[in-house]
């Protein structure tokens, strides 16, 4: 019976020990920065959609894929750099939610493979993320398109 009063003691100095230990949650806080940052990326790129319509008399579609090109490119510049990890950090879902968490998710493995070469280090592991979702995005194009063929005929 002594054995194993010392290890219900030892359980709960464990479980005293985690709960001193363990940062707490900033929920609320969280939320607010996600919103606000997620609010800021998606309000750029309704400004460059509304700009390539506007300036540049591109259709809907044209100007949705600028702004898709522009956002991807700002994310990949600014992770290379290093200022999108510490945005991300302090915004947390806020940045991972839009386009430029993929872009993000691309460029990362990249970079901390750089001292491998340009190569095997960089060029293999920008296809890391990006590579299971251009197979799947093409051969999803490729089936549906076929479906769509023989249903029309």
């Amino acid at each position: 019976m002594q054995k194993s009063a010392s290890r219900k003691e030892r359980i709960a100095e464990y479980k005293e020990l985690i709960a001193r230990l363990t940062p707490k949650s900033k929920v609320g806080q969280g939320c607010l920065r996600a919103f606000w940052v997620g609010g800021v990326i998606c309000v750029l790129g309704q400004t460059l959609i509304d700009f390539g319509m506007s300036a540049w008399h591109l259709t809907q579609a044209q100007a949705g894929t600028l702004a898709s090109i522009v956002l991807v490119f700002l994310t990949a510049a600014l992770t290379g750099v290093g200022v999108f990890d510490r945005i991300a950090k302090y915004a947390g879902a806020g940045t991972v939610v839009p386009i430029t968490g993929f872009a993000n998710a691309m460029v990362s493995p990249a970079m901390e493979f750089r001292p491998e070469g340009f190569v095997l280090g960089t060029g293999a592991k920008l296809f890391t993320i990006a590579g299971p979702v251009l197979v799947y995005g093409i051969s999803a194009s490729v089936l549906v398109g076929l479906a769509y063929y023989f249903i029309s005929l």
